[in-house]
């Protein structure tokens, strides 16, 4: 099966987890085909000023692969920087935001998996 990206839905999150500003997430894949082993698969833009606020993955983890940009990321409450490569692991039970403090747009590919 192929996705052309024009049939990816697109969606805007205001204040994502009590974060800054709209963030803008394109589905990339479903639940099902994940093999209900995960909830998302998808592509997020943190426009500047933007951000995805702290939150505690209880069931579930989440990592992200940077693809463009740098980021400031919590990573369950240590500051650090991300930029493009870098791969960002919230394993169930820890916690994690991510916020764009530059001029340029952050783009990621997020992943969330059941534990």
């Amino acid at each position: 099966m192929i996705r052309k990206a024009e049939e990816c839905i697109k969606e805007y999150r205001e204040h994502m987890r009590d974060g800054a500003g709209t963030v803008e997430i394109t589905n990339l894949g479903t639940p099902a085909e994940l093999n209900d082993k995960g909830r998302l698969f998808a592509r997020i833009t943190l426009n500047p000023g933007c951000s995805i606020g702290y939150h505690v993955h209880e069931k579930d983890s989440e990592l992200f692969y940077i693809l463009k940009g740098t980021a400031e990321y919590s990573d369950n409450g240590e500051t650090k920087t991300v930029s493009a490569g870098d791969v960002t692991v919230c394993p169930a039970g820890t916690g994690h935001s991510i916020a764009n403090h530059t001029d340029g747009a952050v783009e990621l590919v997020a992943v969330i998996v059941y534990a």
